[in-house]
This record gives C-alpha cells, structure tokens and sequence, in this order.
C-alpha cells in the first residue's frame, strides 16, 4: 500500500516510515505492563481487549485523510497488537509442558506469519481491485469476529491446575519485573533478538516489497510474492528451529547457525546484481529458515526467569526485540530520502516533491539504506558469545 497511502497522506519515505513505526511507538513501551498484566489476570480478558483496540483503530487509520488522525489510529493498533504474542506465549506455558516451549514459540510464531504471508498476496489483490481503505475496513471488521472468538475460546488455564492468575499480587509482580530487568543476560539475549529479526521488521513489513519493485524491476504481484516466501520460510523454520534446540537441550548452537545463515542470506539479496525472479524467490525463502533461530529468544528469556514471571521476562524479551522496528523503519526512509537528494548519480527536478519521486529511487539508493541490516544481524552474531547457555532448562 506504500504508493497509496504516500499519495493519501502526502508523504516522502521519511514520513511513511514513520507512520508505519507509529505502531511500534504504542507496542514497545506497552509490552512490560503486557507482560504484568498477564501474569496478574491472565489472557482471555487482555486478548479480546487487545483486539477490540486494533478494530478501533483501524477503523479510525482509513477514516481520514490527515495523517496525524491516521498516526493516532496506528498508534491504538500498536497498543492492541502488544497483547497478542506474549498472550498466546502465556497461554503455552500455563497449558503445555515447558520441555517443548521451544517448539511452542516456534509453531506460535509460524502461525502469525501465515497472516503476513496470505496479507501480502491479498492485500496486493483487493487494494487495486476496491482500494486500501475497503481492504483495511475488511479487515477490522473481521477482527470484531476474532474478539467474540477470543472471549468464548480461551481459557486462562486448565480446569485441573488451582493456582490461577489472580494468585499473587501486583506487588509481587512488579519485583518480580525489577529482578528481570536487572538480569543483563535478558538484555543481549533480546538484543540478539532485535538485530535478527530486522528482516522481518526493516524489510518484509515495509521496505521489502518496493526494494523488490524498483530494484529488481518486478512487478507488484511479483514483489508481494516474493517477499511472503519470507514468511513461509519462517513459518517452516521457526518451528524446526525449536524443536532441533529442544532435541540437544541447547539453545547457542541454534541460534548462531541461524543468525550466521541469514547474514549471509540478507547481503546476497542486497548486493547480488541481477538476480532473477526465482534465484530472489528462493533466496528470500531460505533466509526466511535461517533467521526464524529468532523465535529462540523468547525461550531463553523464559529460562532466564523463575515461572510466575514467564509473562513478564517474555513481555520484556519482546519489547527488546521491537525496538529495532521502532528506530530502523523511519531511519531507512529518511536514508533512502538523503541518498535520494545526495546519491551522485540521481538528479530530482528541482520542485518536485519527494513524495513524488519515489519511482527514482535506485538499487544503490535501497541498498545503502538497508545495509543496516546485514551489519545489525553480525553484531547479533557477536552477542550470542555473552549469552549464559540454558540447557533448556528454566530457572528455579
């Protein structure tokens, strides 16, 4: 929808980064009181509150043609969409056993991209059919449904266990939060987090598909196609990832395999010239495998902490994670922005706006700004050498 909405709202790159990254201004800081929240009342209330928000504001993001109105929509998006992973994580480990939580993440994380996977072919389809904002009413209408699911399908826990949400007071959450956030292992094992999944965040829910347009040359239902084998990818080898890290009882080894995979996945995409549709399709695919070793870190987070915090240290892992989203989605713009007035070999005709030029940006242009990447999934690498081995076993 870039060329739509920047046409809507009157945005350059740098403002439609930050209007995607709105959502991740609402998301980041909501993820500690998520993470409490969750542990103090458990999920079913928190799920169906949660989406209920993403329906307001969706419905407030395509209802108006001021983008500080549509920011305010996106932000109620963000904010509701915070209680999403670490809900469905919670629910894991109040009802499955914790030797399979790798697994578990894996699969829970697999099943989200299937959502990004079918949205990226789907949206392509119904936006040039009847436009973006049907598409986008459609689908919030389609959340409401999802709420009343929410409400009369989840269990806070299992009928047979006593102990339930509201066992332990907010008191004892919140010290539980302050030993968490003291623990310096869960801040470079979600940094190792952020940095791997900036190709989800930097490239796949934004940048990814007009890369693939104007660098590539392919056409709209081709990017779209492209860029959701990066989900199908994850979504085959989140799971695969957390069972193999299950199976030897490590989680490192995993982890740097992934991370040194995707590396090496990312600048092949970035920097290989001339690369044909399929050699990107299967080239996005198998980075898709390597760097779904991401899901990995919640797992970790989780064994870092004693068990009634599980909500909380996982809450904390994600917020960590996010906040790539939340810096690099703009940052990527405004560089494109820059490289597109400085790059030596662009000329914009003087009184053009930059939210008219975008069909100028160059292969080198998106290059330059995506390089952020690679580097970021390297300094990822490094910091699996401070991380504490768990042996897949939680903490007392």
């Amino acid at each position: 929808m870039e060329d739509a909405l920047r046409l809507h709202f009157n945005l350059t790159a740098t403002g439609f980064g930050f209007l995607s990254a709105v959502y991740y201004y609402a998301y980041v800081p909501m993820q500690l009181p998520v993470g409490i929240l969750m542990d103090r009342y458990g999920p079913k209330r928190l799920l169906t509150f949660g989406c209920m928000l993403c329906v307001i504001g969706t419905f407030l993001f395509t209802d108006t043609h001021l983008s500080g109105v549509s920011a305010i929509g996106r932000f109620m998006v963000g904010m509701g969409s915070a209680f999403a992973f670490v809900g469905v994580l919670k629910l894991a480990t109040m009802w499955l056993p914790e030797n399979k939580l790798a697994m578990v993440a894996g699969m829970t994380s697999a099943l989200g991209t299937i959502g990004a996977m079918v949205g990226d072919n789907l949206i392509v389809a119904t936006v040039n059919h009847v436009g973006w904002q049907p598409s986008m009413n459609w689908s919030a209408v389609f959340g409401v449904v999802l709420a009343v699911i929410l409400w009369f399908g989840v269990g806070d826990h299992p009928k047979h266990v006593f102990t339930g949400p509201e066992s332990e007071t907010m008191d004892k959450k919140f010290k539980d939060l302050a030993i968490i956030i003291r623990n310096k292992q869960i801040w470079i094992n979600g940094f190792y987090g952020c940095m791997v999944y900036l190709p989800t965040t930097v490239f796949a829910e934004l940048w990814g598909i007009p890369y693939l347009r104007h660098a590539h040359h392919l056409t709209d239902a081709q990017a779209a196609f492209a860029n959701s084998l990066l989900f199908f990818g994850f979504m085959i080898g989140a799971p695969t990832m957390g069972a193999i890290s299950d199976k030897i009882q490590r989680r490192k080894p995993t982890m740097i395999i992934g991370a040194t995979g995707a590396a090496f996945m990312m600048s092949f995409i970035l920097y290989m010239p001339d690369l044909s549709s399929k050699a990107l399709n299967l080239s996005i695919f198998v980075l898709g495998l390597f760097y779904s070793a991401q899901t990995i870190v919640f797992v970790v987070g989780r064994e870092l902490s004693p068990a009634p915090a599980a909500g909380t240290a996982i809450a904390l892992t994600n917020m960590i994670v996010m906040i790539g989203a939340m810096v690099l989605q703009p940052l990527v713009g405004r560089l494109l922005d820059m490289s597109l007035k400085y790059h030596h070999s662009l000329d914009v005709p003087t009184g053009v706006a930059l939210n008219k030029v975008h069909w100028l940006y160059s292969a080198a242009d998106y290059r330059l700004a995506m390089t952020i990447i690679p580097v970021g999934i390297v300094f990822a690498i490094i910091s699996t050498f401070f991380i504490r081995e768990t042996y897949a076993k939680a903490s007392s």
